[in-house]
């Protein structure tokens, strides 16, 4: 049976993890008023919680201890992995990940899969500790010792896993604080071969 660290850590992870706000996530969401967002790998729900009551948020993460605290929050969660989403294509307009893309198993998968069920011309935002940082680096070793084979990239090489994946990059935020921020939207369908542009906001 494969040791779940989340779940050993789920009642006092948003004791430890604090979120600063969502102010710059969601200023690079571009959400509107009742649309769907999926926060994936958002485990507690810390980061959902923040958005407010506008939007239809789901919490898909594979960790049940993580689940059961964000379902005491009163969010809508579901267990799921971002190599294997259980949902339709096109499910969801919006979609966030925090501190989450390290630690998937399969990031190339992933990247597809996630494009998968974001609708076309909707938006991605990714948020990732900044591996350039000495304080990341230090953590990232701690990870490996743990054996949670987390696997950190530059933003740059985010930007490029989703390139390759079909995504439009729309945004990239570095150095600002010890995170990096990403944001892609999907293309529209392929009409007669060819790419439509990106969605709008």
């Amino acid at each position: 049976m494969r040791l779940d660290h989340f779940d050993l850590v789920a009642r006092f992870y948003d004791r430890v993890f604090h979120f600063l706000g969502p102010e710059q996530l969601m200023s690079l969401l571009q959400a509107r008023p009742l649309e769907r967002i999926l926060d994936i790998g958002g485990g507690t729900g810390r980061v959902s919680q923040t958005f407010g009551d506008d939007y239809v948020v789901v919490v898909c993460d594979p960790s049940w201890g993580m689940l059961r605290e964000a379902g005491q929050k009163q969010m809508i969660a579901c267990c799921g992995l971002a190599e294997h989403l259980p949902f339709a294509n096109g499910a969801f307009d919006r979609m966030v990940m925090v501190d989450t893309f390290h630690h998937l198993r399969d990031q190339h998968v992933a990247a597809k899969e996630i494009l998968r069920v974001l609708r076309p011309g909707g938006r991605l935002v990714i948020e990732e500790p900044d591996i350039r940082r000495r304080a990341v680096k230090w953590a990232a070793l701690g990870e490996r010792l743990l054996l949670m084979r987390s696997h950190f990239y530059s933003i740059a090489d985010l930007a490029r896993i989703f390139e390759e994946a079909g995504a439009t990059i729309v945004a990239l935020e570095e150095g600002h604080d010890y995170n990096v921020r990403l944001a892609v939207e999907k293309v529209k369908e392929m009409i007669n071969g060819e790419k439509q542009g990106r969605g709008g906001p």
